[in-house]
């Protein structure tokens, strides 16, 4: 990590100094120097070099002394161990492992028979494990395992056993089920499981300092010391992470999450644990003997204190808190440090989420007022729990309509509070002149040297606010908020879209679903001539009458040439190159339509439906066969209303009426018919008189008169309800034969009927097909007759007599075909015809009488097995019984049925001729017997 910058905060502050001398009420002739020290939980342990063990508690407002316990005059204590599951205190001294309570209020009591121990260290405890622990020993060149078991009574079980031989030990520290072992050599590990030789992870340098181990994070991790380097390894001796290079080869090291403090040359040095980075340096000037002394609570990974001790005073530090450290760095407006202070927090969990929101809103608001709006508003985006009511007072001066909204929140007090936009940026253009004053005149400033050499003009600056805080409330509009927060974010969202002549923005925002307040926004749209806006407003709030006097107003407009909004042109625009103006009038008309197809104000659709018809008669049509609305307009009001003129759309209405509506009403029946009759003969009649057009125009005319009387022949077809004579006189006049002979039909004048098929339309098929649907034989008589003497100047129609005898002279008459045949009628044409009918009527007496002869056989047949089946015999015995009660028949009255069965004479009339003895319903279900089949 090379060098380090220089520290800009404080991560530790001081909030105690001790002379433990004085505390403990000692005589200035018989100094104490601190040799060591310990911290666990609320009790500071400190040991002396005249072998005394001191008590303090640092958990009131002032360290308070306990106790002070001798060891030994010749004892300097060189180490102290919490003990905190087993209940005891470890202390090294000149050799000896000595353990004492907590409290210190019984004399201390030697461990076992060990001397000249020169390094010890304590394993974690365990979560569940609150009765024992376990040391690692060096004594001479043995590495012990001492295993501490406290029982009841405050008895202490001690085991000992070997881990491995290995000399010059120097330091000891424990992680997990390994020991880690630093001798003037390198470093090793041993694990406490098997007896296997220890595994080097690497050599020391022969010129390198006194190796020194010290576990972190509550024993998963340990740090070994390579003179000023330090290098983190796991549990197996692998590298994890980044090594730390310090500024100085450590004396002595303590962690207190998430730092790592150093204690050496004179000063302590604070660094982050996560990255190695330089946080802090505290100066301490060494008096007397021995080395700089911290010490942190190693039992626990949750610990604030650190105490650095001298010979003969004691610091005592906490931690400070993330947001103090935060808050100190926005103090000196170096935002991005606290950026990356939040970031290191969050990522450490250091900070809970609620102050990261809290966090970033400040951030935001000091940003804002700095006139950095985009990195204000990128932090408020951030924030989870800032409100969008606390940027209203940037867009709108109090009091407004949603003054009561705003959250008093001071935050930290590092800002004003908000005011408008306006005043905003003229505050911050005058500190901006201020400081460029100022740097002029040699003095360092605050301010953004991007602001200073480029300084922004008051108008980008605006621009640039109302653009970042559209997209904040853009983004609040995807939020769930309250019905009072959403009114006041979408309303004064208009009030920025305004402002900035973003008019697609607005119509958008108008159109859809959103929860602006039309009162406070009508006259302001109005005023700036936002008319388009304005009717979207008000047509998705429901206010459908207001928004299509607008829209009607726009059509005329449109038609008279004022057809744009002239606020929603730009400078550049004119109103030749931008939109047509018929188009305008026709967007008009398509808004209205969409209001007026899904109202079911009845008044208000006819009072409006007359000007969409003129621009657009298909929007006529869609408002009034809308689905959309929920209850349907009254159809006699509907056709009342329709403009005489408009016949496409009144047909169509009527059409939608009978056909998807189901409409029974005999009047629109007759109405659609005339409707659809006079159409087709006005369209005929127009053909008729312009011959003189192009094959291209003809063809076009030639396809809507077809169209037009297919849709006419149909509904007369498939309409029962019309009045027919009506339609008749209307097309008396007319060459609408086929029309004719449909109504003629639905009248039941058949004659008359096939007249108009064979004699007008000569169509001989249909005229057949008419004779069929009659089903009579004097039809085919009647139509023979219209062909053999069509009158009316015609002469005799003989090629469709004879089709028409051909297809159906089989089932007619020969006498009375004969009978109207005409003399005049060529022998040739109706010879084969005549002759066919005759052999036709022949063999259908013949098959006649045929048909006759094997009936009455048949019939022969059936009597015959009749008789013989009722004249059979039958044998019973005295073994015989009832079919149906079972009982024996012996010399009883008996009958039998033609299924066989035998039943006697009492059960026969009890049940009847309708079932046999074996149940078989003989009214319902007949019965068949091969026997009975007729073999002739």
């Amino acid at each position: 990590m090379g060098s380090h910058p220089q520290p800009s905060r404080a991560a530790l502050e001081p909030f105690a100094t001790l002379d433990p001398a004085a505390l403990a009420g000692l005589p200035a002739s018989s100094p104490l120097t601190v040799r060591s020290a310990a911290l666990s939980a609320q009790y500071l342990y400190l040991g002396t070099g005249g072998g005394k063990l001191l008590l303090f508690t640092l958990d009131t407002p002032s360290p308070t002394f306990l106790r002070i316990l001798p060891i030994g005059p010749t004892r300097p204590v060189s180490a102290i161990l919490p003990l905190p599951s087993v209940a005891r205190v470890l202390i090294l001294a000149d050799g000896l492992l000595l353990l004492a309570d907590p409290l210190l209020s019984r004399p201390v009591r030697r461990l076992g028979s060990l001397r000249n121990v020169a390094a010890v260290a304590a394993r974690a405890p365990e979560a569940s494990d609150h009765t024992s622990c376990s040391l690692a020993v060096s004594v001479g060149k043995k590495l012990l395992l001492v295993d501490l078991t406290l029982h009841e009574a405050d008895e202490l079980e001690v085991q000992t056993r070997d881990i491995s031989l290995v000399e010059g030990v120097k330091a000891l520290a424990w992680a997990g089920d390994a020991v880690f072992v630093g001798t003037a050599s390198g470093y090793s590990l041993f694990t406490t499981t098997s007896q296997a030789q220890g595994a080097e992870i690497f050599t020391l340098p022969e010129s390198s300092r006194l190796p020194r181990v010290k576990p972190l994070s509550g024993g998963e991790e340990v740090m070994l010391l390579v003179d000023n380097v330090g290098v983190v390894v796991d549990r197996s001796g692998h590298p994890v992470g980044s090594s730390f290079v310090f500024n100085s080869a450590p004396e002595c090291i303590a962690e207190v999450f998430p730092y790592i403090v150093v204690a050496g040359d004179s000063k302590v040095d604070v660094y982050r644990r996560r990255n190695g980075a330089h946080l802090q340096t505290i100066p301490h000037a060494k008096a007397g003997p021995g080395v700089l002394i911290v010490a942190s609570d190693d039992t626990r990974t949750g610990g604030e204190l650190v105490v650095i001790a001298t010979a003969y005073k004691v610091f005592c530090y906490h931690k400070v808190l993330a947001v103090e450290q935060i808050k100190a760095l926005l103090r000196r407006k170096s935002y991005g440090e606290a950026i990356s202070l939040l970031q290191e927090f969050e990522a450490d969990g250091e900070i809970s989420k609620d102050m990261i929101s809290f966090v970033h809103a400040q951030l935001g608001f000091l940003m804002f007022f700095d006139l950095r709006f985009e990195d204000a508003v990128n932090h408020f985006l951030l924030s989870e729990t800032m409100q969008p009511a606390e940027i209203f007072p940037f867009i709108m001066r109090d009091p407004n309509h949603w003054s009561d909204l705003v959250p008093r929140k001071r935050y930290w007090g590092l800002h004003a509070p908000p005011k408008p936009l306006e005043e905003v940026i003229d505050d911050g253009l005058v500190t901006l002149q201020q400081a460029l004053f100022l740097k002029k005149a040699g003095v360092d400033t605050v301010v953004d040297e991007d602001f200073l050499s480029n300084p922004p003009s008051r108008a980008d600056l605006l621009e640039l606010a109302i653009r970042n805080i559209i997209r904040y409330l853009c983004s609040c509009r995807e939020k769930s908020l309250s019905s009072p927060e959403m009114e006041g974010v979408d309303t004064l969202l208009m009030y920025l879209y305004r402002a900035l002549h973003l008019v697609d923005d607005m119509e958008k925002l108008a159109s859809c679903q959103n929860s602006c307040i039309v009162e406070e926004l009508e006259s302001l749209l109005d005023d700036s001539g936002h008319l388009r806006t304005l009717a979207f407003l008000y047509g998705s709030k429901g206010m459908c009458s207001k928004a299509l006097g607008i829209w009607r107003i726009l059509a005329r407009n449109y038609s008279t040439g004022l057809w744009k909004d002239r606020a929603s042109l730009s400078e550049t625009d004119s109103p030749e190159s931008s939109v047509d103006k018929m188009s305008g009038e026709e967007i008009a008309a398509i808004e209205a339509s969409k209001i007026l197809q899904a109202s079911s104000d009845q008044d208000l659709v006819l009072e409006h439906l007359g000007w969409v018809s003129d621009i657009d008669p298909e929007l006529g049509t869609a408002i009034l066969t809308s689905e959309m609305r929920g209850k349907q307009l009254s159809p006699e009001k509907v056709v009342a209303a329709i403009d005489p003129e408009k016949v496409g759309i009144h047909q169509r209405y009527l059409q939608w009426l009978i056909e998807e509506q189901g409409c029974d009403e005999p009047h629109y029946h007759t109405s659609y018919a005339l409707s659809l009759a006079k159409s087709a003969m006005d369209v005929v009649h127009s053909e008729s008189n312009y011959r003189d057009k192009n094959n291209k125009e003809f063809d076009s005319d030639v396809q809507l008169i077809f169209l037009l009387r297919e849709r006419l022949q149909l509904f007369l077809q498939a309409s029962d309800l019309y009045d027919p004579e009506e339609v008749l006189d209307v097309i008396s006049e007319s060459d609408l034969w086929l029309e004719k002979a449909i109504l003629y039909r639905k009248m039941g004048q058949e004659n008359i009927v096939l007249q108009i098929l064979a004699l007008k339309l000569e169509d001989s098929e249909a005229a057949e097909q008419y004779c069929a649907e009659i089903g009579r034989d004097d039809a085919y008589i009647q139509l023979l007759d219209l062909y053999l003497d069509p009158k009316n100047g015609k002469g005799p129609m003989f090629t469709a007599a004879v089709r028409l005898l051909h297809n159906h002279g089989e089932s007619l008459d020969p006498l009375q075909v004969l009978e109207r045949l005409s003399a005049d009628m060529p022998l040739q044409l109706a010879s084969d015809t005549i002759l066919r009918m005759l052999r036709a009527r022949v063999h259908h007496h013949r098959q006649g009488q045929i048909v006759h002869n094997l009936s009455l056989s048949t019939n022969l047949d059936a009597r015959l097995a009749r008789l013989e089946e009722r004249s059979r015999h039958v044998q019973l015995t005295d073994e015989s019984i009832c079919d149906s009660c079972r009982a024996r028949l012996g010399t009883k009255l008996f009958v039998m049925y033609p299924d066989d069965s035998v039943v006697c004479y009492r059960c026969y009339r009890n049940q009847g001729d309708s079932a046999s003895g074996r149940g078989h319903n003989l009214r319902k279900g007949g019965i068949f017997k091969q026997c009975w089949l007729v073999s002739r």
